[in-house]
């Protein structure tokens, strides 16, 4: 499955082309490279992801087309999650 399909399906993201523009930015990372929103990722694949003030950490655990909303956190476990405080 296409990573910017992936983070719209497992609902990390809300739109794909936000997903997109995301991955563009070299804000996601695939097992440690940054990837572009067309890298395939499968099952035990570990996506970083940088929100600027929010940095996630997860493995993938399933890469259905398509999943209910109330299923889509079983697509991924949380590895880390860290927020990051703007002090001046």
């Amino acid at each position: 499955m296409r990573l910017d399909k992936f983070l719209k399906v497992a609902r990390i993201i809300k739109r794909r082309t936000l997903a997109k523009d995301i991955c563009d930015g070299g804000k996601v990372c695939v097992n440690g490279r940054v990837a572009k929103p067309g890298a395939e990722i499968k099952p035990g694949d570990v996506l970083e992801l940088d929100f600027g003030s929010k940095k996630i950490k997860i493995e993938v655990l399933g890469t259905p087309n398509t999943v209910r909303a109330d299923q889509a956190k079983d697509l991924y476990r949380v590895l880390e999650e860290t927020r990051v405080l703007d002090i001046e």
